[in-house]
């Protein structure tokens, strides 16, 4: 485990060249000799698309481990922890952006929330494999005419914009989802949009009446629409993305249980501790044993 005290938070900025200036985005060829000064694990407060076509290793998002299968591609939402291990023969694209750089010219400000692999707080996001040769082309043309046209002195953000719109809509056209993976039904925007706000106020231990308020409508109706389409409580859902933030910070920091307790404005250390058996079934320090076996 990393020395860590908290898992770092980098924007797009620490992951961009000097060349690329305060630009809301940035697309590049990615392989072994692609170095930034950045700790793993960490989060990222942009959104990320990983295309990979050869080499090996694993990309672990929170507590899911997940090989790198070339061709492939990964995807991470603001928010979530993660780290790489790859071999030295990796190569691909790699097309980061924050959601204004997407969502400037759309009408529907709800875009990015479509999006089977993103804001998918409650469940794993795996890779997308690609396994028919013409997807392949099609979508590494796409991601390479992007890359040619970023290197332009005077490049088209509109292209660059309209590029990453179609990677997106072709590759949510494959992603491959079980009943339980998405949130289906109308209000399913509604839906999503609680969990976005649940992955940005986490840390205040909000309300179901004060979410219902961020949304503009009442406590009863978020609660009766997240039951329809997840099958689960909206308190459910909250104590879920609670658990997976001190699975997070359990596997990723050396934070004692203490200072995890304080940090997510829990009562007290009895009570998380409480909390934390009770949906899981074992202790966090427990827990913190057993995944370090794992690792």
């Amino acid at each position: 485990m990393k020395n860590h005290t908290t898992i770092p938070v980098y924007s797009l900025r620490n992951f961009s060249k000097p060349e690329a200036g305060s630009r809301a985005f940035q697309v590049e060829v990615f392989d072994a000799n692609r170095h930034f000064e950045v700790e793993y694990p960490h989060r990222h407060d942009f959104f990320e698309v990983l295309y990979l076509h050869k080499g090996s290793g694993v990309d672990v998002i929170d507590s899911n481990q997940y090989e790198v299968q070339p061709p492939c591609i990964f995807f991470m939402s603001p928010g979530q922890a993660h780290k790489l291990e790859f071999s030295h023969d990796i190569e691909g694209y790699l097309y980061i952006f924050t959601s204004d750089f997407y969502l400037i010219n759309q009408s529907n400000q709800n875009r990015l929330l479509e999006f089977p692999f993103f804001f998918t707080i409650l469940q794993n996001n795996p890779p997308l494999l690609l396994s028919n040769p013409h997807d392949t082309a099609f979508l590494e043309n796409l991601f390479a005419h992007a890359v040619a046209e970023v290197a332009k002195p005077a490049y088209s953000e509109e292209l660059l914009r309209s590029l990453l719109d179609l990677i997106l809509v072709y590759a949510a056209s494959l992603y491959k989802v079980d009943d339980n993976m998405l949130v289906k039904g109308k209000g399913h925007l509604l839906v999503k949009r609680f969990f976005q706000l649940i992955e940005e106020n986490y840390q205040n231990n909000l309300s179901i009446n004060e979410y219902a308020s961020m949304l503009a409508i009442t406590p009863n109706h978020l609660t009766q629409t997240v039951k329809e389409l997840t099958g689960k409580t909206s308190t459910d859902i909250i104590k879920e993305k609670q658990l997976l933030e001190i699975k997070r910070l359990l596997i990723h920091t050396n934070l004692g249980v203490s200072e995890i307790s304080n940090q997510l404005n829990f009562a007290d250390q009895s009570y998380f501790t409480k909390f934390f058996k009770k949906m899981t079934g074992i202790t966090p320090l427990h827990f913190r044993n057993e995944s370090m076996k794992n690792t």
